[in-house]
């Protein structure tokens, strides 16, 4: 399996987990009020040089654009055919910035500190008895493997295109399902090692 996190000790591996998770969190609420294309072209710009702030590591990641390339055709299709580009392009350009600024808090993050992070949220369930800390490891593995899943979609794509021309088919859904569940199964046998989600350092 891909290593989601980059080890690393830049500005932003030095954040605080709980301030970058607030950041994106604030930032998409905002973005979601947004409808000016123009905006996003500058908040996707500056998620890039975010990127680039991490060397060649960090524009690797950038590979995940790849995997999100047949979404936003395809949601630019749609609006072009309705009438609607310009709010097909808003709504492209929200996608694409808010979801490489979580995959960036993703590789910049430890597992660990992002679930400490989450857990307190998680909190108030103590009081029936609840473990706070499983719905926290929930939440916490979304946010890190979802751009994971995207990038391996981009992969397979780019793998059928170069054996059959086509650039996507429906065929693609099994191998992909299978490379999900294999790396759910990495994710839970690592787990498993670290004695579940009670064996995580805290």
């Amino acid at each position: 399996m891909i290593p989601i996190y980059l080890q690393g000790n830049s500005w932003a591996h030095r954040l605080p987990a709980g301030l970058k998770l607030l950041t994106v969190a604030l930032a998409s609420l905002v973005l979601f009020q947004v409808a000016d294309w123009r905006v996003f072209l500058a908040c996707l710009a500056g998620v890039l040089l975010c990127y680039a702030s991490l060397g060649k590591q960090g524009l690797e990641q950038l590979r995940l654009l790849r995997g999100l390339s047949i979404l936003v055709l395809f949601l630019l299709l749609l609006h072009w055919l309705s009438g609607t580009l310009i709010e097909g392009m808003v709504i492209s350009l929200r996608l694409v910035v808010m979801i490489l600024a979580a995959n960036f808090v993703s590789v910049t993050t430890r597992l660990d500190d992002m679930l400490a992070a989450v857990e307190p949220l998680f909190w108030p369930l103590r009081a029936f008895g609840l473990s706070a800390r499983k719905p926290a490891l929930g939440v916490a593995l979304v946010l890190r493997f979802a751009p994971h899943l995207l990038l391996i979609y981009g992969v397979l794509r780019e793998a059928w295109q170069a054996r059959t021309g086509s650039k996507n088919s429906w065929r693609l859904l099994a191998p992909f399902a299978i490379q999900s569940l294999r790396m759910s199964d990495h994710v839970a046998e690592a787990l498993k090692a670290r004695g579940g989600s009670e064996g995580l350092s805290r």
